[in-house]
C-alpha cells in the first residue's frame, strides 16, 4: 500500500486529474506487489490509462522530479 508521502500525491493526481476510480487504483498497486512494475505502466497494461492519460502521467511524474 502507498505510505511514501509522494505515493500519495501520486494517487491523488490519478484519482482527482485523471478521474480514476479507487478500484482501478487499487488493482494497479495489488499487480505491482506482485511483480514490482512501474505504477504507470501497468495503469497500461490493464488498459486503465490510454496513452494520453500516460502521457500526462509521465508529465506530472517528471514535474515532480
Amino acid at each position: 500500500m502507498a505510505t511514501r508521502n509522494s505515493d500519495i500525491k501520486f494517487i491523488n493526481f490519478l484519482h482527482n486529474e485523471l478521474e480514476l476510480s479507487k478500484a482501478d487504483i487499487a488493482v494497479a498497486l495489488r499487480h505491482r506487489e506482485f511483480n514490482n512494475g512501474p505504477l504507470p505502466m501497468l495503469l497500461w497494461q490493464y488498459g486503465l490509462v490510454n496513452l494520453d492519460q500516460l502521457e500526462r502521467i509521465f508529465d506530472w511524474l517528471a514535474e515532480q522530479a
